[in-house]
């Protein structure tokens, strides 16, 4: 029988050029992982799909692409997630073509320049983490949710280079016996991690929205 019940959700990580608006995920100080109970499920890294959207000030130029999954566990006990994990290789980040719409631009240029030091430095640090520090039931009256249908508040640690803030955000999660499902739709700010073009106050970073959509699909399977 299938049951709608607090879960993990994922993260990843996200692009660098710019953003989305509304809705953005609460962003703190990073807080102690959740203790992970019960039946471990492994996350299906070829079904799970991680999504990313950004622009220019004013909502202009938007890109969008992927990035990959690479390992993840979550926990499950009673119906319920206590804790996971998973990593995103940042060295599989790619922007959609239908997204470059300029003359002589290419996609896989925006790729390269994402995962420069100018951005990402992917080279450096090649991995994104996500770690679950509490699941909690979302009531709609109190928060929004850029996804229809959201049934649980996740919070969770997510590093980026070498910075880790802890964020919460609405996902959609439902748990069988079998597998457990997440979706989830949420706007971080790129410079809390420390993510700016050039330097902070320079023209080149200010013309790039801080703010980037991210969404996931994510599927886990019982070991």
């Amino acid at each position: 029988m299938k049951q709608t019940v607090p879960a993990l959700a994922l993260l990843l990580t996200l692009a660098a050029c710019g953003g989305a608006s509304t809705d953005a995920a609460k962003t703190e100080a990073k807080q102690e992982a959740a203790v992970a109970t019960g039946t471990a499920y492994v996350i299906d890294t070829a079904t799970t799909s991680v999504q990313w959207r950004a622009t220019h000030k004013g909502g202009f130029a938007p890109r969008f692409g992927a990035i990959k999954v690479t390992d993840g566990t979550l926990n499950v006990e009673n119906g319920a997630v206590t804790g996971g994990n998973f990593e995103v290789n940042m060295n599989s980040l790619t922007t959609d073509p239908a997204s470059v719409t300029e003359e002589g631009k290419k996609s896989t240029d925006l790729d390269g320049h994402l995962k420069s030091g100018d951005f990402f430095d992917a080279a450096k640090y090649p991995t994104a983490k996500f770690v679950i520090t509490a699941v909690a039931p979302f009531d709609s009256t109190k928060g929004k949710s850029l996804l229809p249908g959201a049934t649980n508040l996740i919070s969770g640690n997510l590093t980026l280079k070498d910075s880790t803030l802890n964020i919460t955000f609405p996902a959609q999660i439902t748990v069988t016996d079998a597998e457990v499902t997440a979706n989830a739709k949420f706007v971080i700010d790129r410079s809390a991690w420390g993510i700016s073009y050039k330097t902070e106050g320079s023209p080149e970073n200010w013309m790039i929205s801080k703010d980037v959509e991210i969404g996931f699909s994510l599927k886990a399977a019982k070991k």
